[in-house]
């Protein structure tokens, strides 16, 4: 019921999201709708492709379907009439990364995987089905832009979940403390700039090209 629960959700908070990105490009209804449903069930899909779960969630449970487009169309019915808040987009995305972690840890945990493959699962359908929707939107990634924590914020968050759990502690209790981890994570990161070391290859000059 937990993860039946965390992928609802997850969905429509993704959908949201997912419309959100495509109203910034101007796109129109059925653009919308294509970004929203992408956004929502990019990430399960592709963990369900991974886990060999047939067929995946979307069409096991067809209800994920009218649920991320129903969230794409009140989205734009809003933002027509309305201006939403400038961040409002990162802050909606937050909370699908974190749901959709969660929820993805607790289903690869459902099929008897170790925890470290619980956890990389966990990281794919949090940030997959972002990197489709801003493909489709011809934006650079959340994931590869390096001021930001994003799959960083997935993969501790996630660990977090999976440690908790390891303990013995309660799987409510856990999959709670893994998505406010999560949040607050991305939250820091878009407020006060939390990022990765980022790697800069300094390499030794040519001397041949340089005598030219």
């Amino acid at each position: 019921m937990l993860v039946y629960t965390l992928q609802v959700a997850a969905t429509i908070v993704c959908g949201a999201a997912g419309a959100l990105a495509a109203g910034r490009k101007k796109l129109d209804l059925f653009g919308v709708l294509v970004v929203s449903f992408t956004s929502a069930v990019g990430g399960g899909t592709l963990r369900d492709l991974l886990l060999d779960r047939n067929p995946v969630f979307w069409l096991a449970d067809t209800s994920y379907l009218p649920l991320s487009l129903g969230a794409g169309i009140l989205v734009w019915i809003y933002t027509r009439r309305w201006a939403p808040p400038l961040r409002l987009l990162d802050f909606v995305d937050a909370f699908g990364l974190a749901l959709f972690t969660i929820s993805g840890i607790q289903i690869a945990q459902s099929t008897g995987q170790a925890a470290l493959i619980c956890l990389l699962m966990g990281v794919i359908t949090g940030v997959a089905g972002g990197i489709f929707r801003d493909i489709l939107c011809g934006e650079i990634p959340f994931v590869l832009r390096r001021s930001e924590l994003y799959a960083s914020a997935a993969l501790l968050g996630g660990g977090a979940y999976i440690a908790l759990y390891e303990f013995g502690i309660d799987p409510g209790t856990c999959a709670l403390s893994g998505a406010a981890m999560i949040v607050f994570l991305r939250f820091a990161s878009l407020k006060w700039g939390w990022h990765l070391p980022v790697y800069n290859l300094k390499e030794e000059q040519d001397t041949f090209d340089a005598r030219k």
